[in-house]
């Protein structure tokens, strides 16, 4: 580990102290993992500590553990994962939360700490249905305004619901039932008998 991951591992765990839940150094990189009751209050320490100062929100993202590790995974199956950066200190920090309710996941917005949070919140909604408290202007950002699901969650089927299409007759956009056949597709192999001989 560099000096500089050790300054910054130092750092993190003088001013989170016991908000700390995990600390890991992988691949040149800090990942932290905060509980969700300390999350909004341990994103403020990182942004206004001294010895810190992450002034940038680079990427919020949701995950869906369901299925890591091939079925293996046993904690919580909903997380929001944060990229800070320090322009100050040039320190990267990755923050990780998981919700503590698989079927209803909520956890606090970054938006008043942040103000970049609020599409990236927009996006994890959208396409994990993660609640963020505090959002106030939480909804659907890349995803069509009737559709129905969670597009990103290991349990949403891969051919989706219903399709879209345009309806000459009716003159409007209708959606009916998916009708993809599965098909099982063979690729054509074309060899030359001389093919890289010269």
């Amino acid at each position: 580990m560099t000096i500089k991951l050790e300054l910054l591992e130092a750092a993190l765990r003088n001013a989170l102290d016991d908000q700390l839940q995990t600390l890991t150094v992988a691949l040149g990189e800090i990942t932290i993992v905060v509980k969700s009751n300390d999350y909004a209050s341990a994103m403020r320490v990182l942004r206004d500590h001294a010895d810190l100062r992450f002034e940038e929100l680079i990427d919020l993202c949701g995950v869906d553990y369901s299925t890591y590790g091939d079925g293996a995974w046993e904690g919580q199956r909903f997380a929001v994962v944060s990229h800070l950066l320090s322009i100050e200190h040039n320190w990267r920090l990755r923050v990780r939360v998981f919700a503590p309710d698989d079927e209803m996941p909520v956890v606090a917005s970054m938006m008043d700490i942040w103000p970049t949070a609020n599409w990236y919140e927009r996006e994890a909604f959208d396409f994990f249905g993660i609640l963020f408290e505090g959002h106030n202007d939480l909804r659907r950002i890349l995803t069509d305004y009737g559709f129905i699901g969670h597009p990103f969650r290991k349990d949403f089927p891969v051919s989706g619901y219903v399709e879209m299409r345009y309806d000459p007759e009716q003159k409007r956009v209708i959606y009916q039932p998916v009708t993809i056949d599965p098909r099982e597709n063979v690729p054509r192999v074309i060899r030359e008998e001389q093919y890289g001989v010269k």
